[in-house]
């Protein structure tokens, strides 16, 4: 058997934060007949995750997740779905394998400029896992390239689309945030620790107050991954919620990273999508193709 059918048929451990995604995930790994187990975040998985989890564990319980892991056979870690609350280390107190791991843990969450989801994925790899991402398992729920719904982008859609995925290469380079918008020829909003939601939400306060001046269904939002981003962890995504405030921001459309980007929900993402008039495409970084490309 080679090493590359090996891989397939390590058993993974799908460590969940909040949202949908770990779930929809779950389902992919089950279509693809993979062998998985779910490890709930305490206070971070919602409730279907958590009804689906085989383990619970919170923040500090880091040896009884190493224990998890070897006890069930686990060699590749899959990180999936959000993390909004601040990390409770309490019980660190009772857990004697994080405790033993203390000095390691500070070193590599201490040192250098890696983002916290790398040096994550570091502690992980010391411990001779191998942590895998979406695109190694579930492809599927990458955005592909071109027009992802009916709606297509109009010629004043590309000149907004093309200005705001120069922002994002700007953002990205500065290590800030994933996502910005373009309104008429100007972007209007750069997305910080604040999050794309929030963005949205303070794009479509300017056009209300007059801050930003523009007809409706004019505008888009641009997501990708930051330039050397580790795609394992922490993707740009979109989902049902994103259509929604970019509809109250009144935008013509939505553009992501083709392969390096989610679309959570997919079905009814792109369906909530159409119904609203907002267009989704898949771009290349570097290649935004304009009208009659796409």
């Amino acid at each position: 058997m080679s090493g590359a059918d090996l891989a397939a048929m390590a058993r993974i451990a799908l460590i969940a934060g909040n949202g949908r995604l770990p779930c929809q995930v779950a389902d992919a790994l089950n279509s693809a007949g993979r062998d998985f187990q779910v490890i709930a975040i305490r206070g971070e998985a919602d409730e279907m995750t958590r009804q689906r989890a085989n383990a619970e564990i919170g923040w500090g319980e880091i040896g009884r997740l190493y224990g998890f892991l070897e006890k069930t056979g686990c060699r590749e870690v899959l990180l999936i779905g959000g993390v909004s609350k601040r990390p409770d280390f309490t019980s660190i107190l009772g857990d004697f394998g994080t405790l033993k791991r203390l000095p390691t843990i500070i070193r590599a969450l201490a040192g250098g400029d890696d983002s916290l989801l790398t040096k994550v994925i570091r502690l992980f790899e010391d411990e001779g896992y191998r942590v895998v991402g979406i695109k190694d398992v579930a492809p599927q729920l990458l955005a592909s390239s071109g027009v992802l719904g009916r709606i297509r982008p109009k010629e004043d859609d590309w000149r907004d689309l093309q200005l705001a995925l120069r922002a994002t290469e700007k953002l990205g380079e500065l290590d800030i945030g994933q996502a910005a918008i373009a309104v008429g020829g100007r972007v209007v909003a750069l997305e910080g620790a604040e999050g794309t939601d929030a963005m949205l939400e303070r794009c479509a306060e300017l056009k209300r107050i007059g801050r930003i001046r523009a007809k409706a269904h004019t505008g888009v939002l641009v997501k990708t991954a930051k330039p050397d981003q580790d795609l394992r962890v922490d993707l740009p995504t979109v989902g049902p919620r994103t259509i929604d405030l970019a509809q109250a921001a009144g935008l013509a459309g939505i553009a992501v990273e083709a392969d390096g980007a989610l679309v959570a929900e997919r079905e009814e993402t792109l369906s909530k999508a159409d119904a609203a008039g907002l267009f989704v495409i898949g771009i290349n970084r570097g290649n935004a193709a304009g009208p009659g490309d796409q």
